[in-house]
């Protein structure tokens, strides 16, 4: 009698074995159900205004609402992989997202919506970074950068399409089937998962966690972003204790983080503070924060305008926003190499400085726009200009951390550009005068959505000269004894935010001095 051969253990499992594109599958659909939110809910929220009978606050709610908890809780839940087992934490992840994409389909008013909204950012929090930890810890060092990349690649191409599948389903079976469609796939996902993954786990992973820095995060975005929100149309006294809430929670977390690094021992900080004494890694981020509050506003007031000012269809406004994420999820692997060959600085600032041209075309959007003549060349330059962007800054955040800091200034960045999208959200059309019943007076909404494209174009070419003057065009170098991380996520669609990277670093070769 012979004995069936064991099965290989996490990191020599090799792509080309059917357990390997097992995986790459699981942890494809998985990460896809997340990067399509990203896309497909913003197509959506004209309908769900009209069916729900509510404001355009309730709107930014199901935006910010998912945000808040994904961007306040993703650090930890990379942590919690590690430590209880990455395919465990990653399969939790999937059914508590495809339960609460369930309530989300069912909801009957807004307040229900939003709430579970904010209960599926959690499970997004839980397996975004698990399925890369589990590609990155079950393939064999060889086979690693190709299964990184058809993760990075494929999930892509989800939030790519998004908009056009967003559309599809808002026009033909309605607007709850861009969340009832998530059980369905987790459902897949759980049975591919239980049966071709295997578990792992950072035989180092030990300590407390941070729960009470992810909490105090979390708070901190929640109170501000209330104030956001309400500033102008809510009760001032809400208003102003939401943001003494928000700025005090905020202050408490940089504290607690400070005192965590002075007793690593007892409970690791969940943000190492010290990872921004440099200098460019900090000037980065901040360039991060600028750029993806700019285009979170733009996401979700570009669809809001075509579909309720131009009389554009949701299939219509989805198809709209297609040259934009296919130039993203086409060009960002040509605009990596570009950068590691002549340097990122000017890559990104040209490339920022085409993204606001792109924005200012859009003024040009009103009623009875013209696809060809008003919208694609405009959509088509805000794409090329972020597809020359976001690679270099992907590996400028990598080469400005150290070693044992290159995970998590992958995990800093990602979540930067979050909370950055969350309150621009919340606060860039309170600023232009969209408040209230706004979504519903065609005038107010074309007026407040071309100021709103104005600042978010002034924020780019701000952050244009940001790096020009911030970025230095020798970051991707390596220095002696120091070698410089590269990007592994090559091919993507940086819609939210800029891609997860692993935490292990590669070395990347000598190139010649730039200027």
């Amino acid at each position: 009698m012979t004995t069936a051969p064991t099965p290989p253990a996490p990191g020599q499992i090799t792509l080309g074995t059917a357990r390997g594109r097992w995986v790459v599958a699981a942890t494809v659909l998985g990460s896809s159900m997340a990067f399509l939110d990203a896309t497909v809910v913003n197509v959506a929220l004209p309908t769900i205004g009209r069916e729900l009978h509510t404001s355009l606050a309730g709107l930014q709610w199901i935006v910010t609402g998912y945000t808040l908890t994904l961007a306040g809780l993703i650090l930890l839940g990379g942590s919690l992989g590690d430590r209880f087992g990455r395919r465990r934490v990653f399969l939790i992840g999937v059914i508590w997202f495809a339960v609460a994409s369930a309530v989300c389909g069912v909801a009957p008013d807004i307040a229900v919506l939003v709430v579970a909204r904010a209960v599926q950012g959690i499970g997004g929090a839980l397996l975004t970074p698990g399925s890369l930890a589990i590609i990155q810890s079950t393939f064999s060092p060889d086979d690693r950068p190709r299964a990184i990349g058809a993760w990075s690649g494929l999930g892509g191409v989800a939030g790519a399409v998004g908009p056009f599948l967003g559309g599809l389903i808002v026009g033909s079976i309605g607007w709850r089937w861009i969340f009832l469609i998530n059980l369905p796939l987790a459902a897949a996902v759980v049975a591919v998962t239980v049966r071709h993954v295997p578990e792992s786990r950072d035989p180092d992973a030990h300590g407390r966690f941070d729960i009470a820095g992810s909490v105090l995060t979390a708070l901190a975005l929640a109170g501000i972003t209330e104030a956001l929100i309400e500033a102008q149309s809510g009760p001032k006294l809400v208003v102003v204790v939401s943001a003494v809430i928000g700025v005090a929670a905020g202050v408490a977390f940089v504290l607690l983080e400070q005192r965590r690094a002075r007793h690593p021992d007892r409970i690791p900080p969940m943000l190492p503070l010290s990872i921004f004494r440099n200098r460019e890694f900090t000037a980065i981020n901040v360039i991060t924060f600028i750029v993806y509050g700019a285009m979170g506003a733009v996401f979700f007031l570009l669809v809001l305008d075509l579909q309720v000012v131009a009389g554009f269809s949701p299939l219509e406004a989805g198809i709209s926003l297609l040259p934009s994420t296919a130039a993203m999820l086409l060009l960002s692997a040509r605009a990596g190499a570009l950068a590691q060959k002549f340097g990122p600085r000017w890559l990104m600032t040209g490339g920022l400085l085409a993204a606001a041209g792109g924005l200012l075309l859009l003024t040009r959007i009103g009623p009875n726009a013209s696809y060809v003549a008003d919208v694609l060349p405009a959509v088509l330059l805000f794409g090329l200009g972020l597809s020359m962007t976001v690679a270099p800054l992907t590996a400028t955040v990598l080469a400005s951390a150290d070693d044992r800091h290159a995970g998590i200034a992958s995990g800093v960045n990602n979540a930067t550009a979050r909370a950055a999208g969350l309150l621009s959200v919340a606060g860039l059309p309170a600023a232009v005068g969209l408040t209230g019943a706004a979504l519903y007076d065609k005038t107010q909404l074309n007026t407040g959505f071309h100021q709103a494209m104005l600042i978010c174009a002034a924020l780019l070419a701000l952050s244009a000269a940001l790096s020009a003057v911030l970025v230095s065009n020798d970051a991707l170098q390596p220095k002696p004894g120091e070698p410089v991380a590269q990007p592994e996520c090559l091919t993507n669609c940086p819609v939210g935010a800029p891609p997860l990277e692993p935490s292990e670093r590669v070395a990347a070769p000598r190139t010649a001095d730039r200027h």
